[in-house]
């Protein structure tokens, strides 16, 4: 059954990630015979079209139909709420089982990011196959980096939960604002507003309550200082990502001066090349350390932890494609609303659904602290959006009334400023 689920959900994937998937302004526009009369003229927009769909009909796409705002946050919100929940729910069973009579549990990290790598780039190039290229010149060097940092983030994120429960892990990666904040001010010379900085220390102090108001668990073990560790590597290669993504947007603008409207390549050639650069990494260090052979010899003792891994990894392609499609229907704001409100849901999902992860009431108020300054962040980008949002055009003054027959009008050089003193002015 979660088989069939996952190819429901990377088929409708697909579905929606047709309506953005290739940007209007690099499609091939379809040539239309022009009407000969010059008195035929086209049809005027409502003044109120703004939509993908007018854009796309305006650039000579084919147009799609539009689908209603509602519906369409409810398909990207249901889309990564189902992918992602069904991904952190098979990556903690592939981690926390015991598999077997002996108990073994998996400890071949690098074979299993080396099959989600490489569940992610079959799908991205089905999509490229399937909705086209960019037409751009892309940063291959550029974006092969960014995947590398991408993949060693998840790697120890990954091993991590080797070590510590699911919820600690999710907390502690809850930190990136912290590394990310800390590289904007020491690389960038960035500066930041009071609320960000207590946001940020209010994450922070609510990961150490959570991590040091643990209690002993029956059967189990407690977080041990090297998970947390991993997840701070985590955290540090989180920061070198966005920088390197940054790169990547940059080196997109440099390489194609001539093209006009967005410069970036689809969703789908950033998913092949990010992905397959991760897969050549994790390919290489699973045969180095032995993770590929000695990986490959777990699952066939315990096809059960294959299975999940597989399921894991369509998971995350289609969680992918529905972020990519939220965030060109929307804007960031709504994303990371989503997805921080999904991470909520699956930590309270871990702690109930497995009693090895019941928390103290110490780890219940850092949570809570956690997640409130990730919360406070949403309401604070709200208001500042709310804030610097430009008022709508103003229509023109009125023009003045044309001179009356009886007086003859104004003479030629007159002030006309009587005829318009009366007009009510406009704000």
């Amino acid at each position: 059954m979660p088989r069939v689920a996952t190819l429901a959900l990377l088929a409708a994937s697909l579905v929606a990630a047709e309506t953005d998937g290739r940007p209007a302004l690099l499609r091939r526009p379809v040539l239309k015979p022009q009407p000969s009369s010059s008195l035929v003229a086209a049809a005027p927009q409502p003044s109120g079209t703004t939509s993908a769909t007018a854009c796309r009909a305006r650039g000579g796409a084919v147009a799609v139909p539009q689908i209603p705002q509602t519906a369409a946050l409810l398909i990207g919100a249901f889309g990564i709420f189902a992918s992602f929940s069904l991904f952190a729910i098979r990556q903690e069973d592939v981690y926390k089982t015991a598999y077997g009579d002996a108990g073994e549990k998996f400890a071949f990290t690098f074979f299993a990011l080396l099959v989600e790598r490489g569940v992610n780039a079959l799908t991205a190039l089905l999509g490229v196959l399937t909705l086209g290229k960019s037409g751009l010149n892309i940063p291959h060097q550029d974006i092969f980096n960014s995947g590398v940092s991408q993949m060693l983030a998840m790697a120890a994120s990954n091993e991590a939960l080797r070590y510590v429960s699911y919820p600690t892990q999710v907390l502690g990666k809850s930190c990136k604002m912290v590394p990310v904040m800390a590289g904007g001010m020491v690389l960038g010379g960035k500066t930041y507003s009071l609320v960000e900085y207590l946001q940020v220390a209010l994450i922070t102090v609510g990961v150490c309550v959570f991590n040091f108001g643990g209690k002993k668990k029956k059967g189990g073990t407690a977080d041990s200082p090297y998970g947390l560790a991993l997840i701070g590597a985590s955290l540090l290669m989180d920061a070198f990502t966005g920088g390197l993504q940054d790169k990547v947007k940059m080196r997109t603008k440099e390489l194609n001066p001539l093209v006009q409207g967005p410069k970036r390549p689809s969703m789908h050639e950033s998913m092949l090349w990010t992905n397959l650069s991760g897969f050549l990494i994790a390919l290489l260090v699973a045969v180095l350390n032995g993770n590929l052979i000695k990986g490959a010899k777990f699952c066939m003792r315990h096809p059960a932890c294959l299975n999940a891994i597989m399921i894991y990894s369509l998971a995350s392609a289609v969680g992918q494609n529905f972020v990519y499609y939220t965030l060109t229907q929307f804007n960031p704001l709504v994303l990371t609303t989503v997805t921080t409100t999904r991470k909520i849901f699956s930590t309270l999902y871990s702690v109930f659904r497995n009693p090895d992860n019941s928390l103290s009431g110490m780890q219940w108020s850092g949570t809570l602290m956690v997640f409130a300054g990730l919360l406070g962040d949403i309401v604070r980008k709200v208001t500042s959006n709310a804030a610097t949002k430009p008022l709508p055009p103003q229509p023109p003054p009125p023009p003045p009334p044309p001179p009356s027959s009886e007086d003859g009008g104004a003479a030629e050089g007159e002030s006309s400023s009587e005829t318009t003193e009366g007009a009510p002015a406009v704000a």
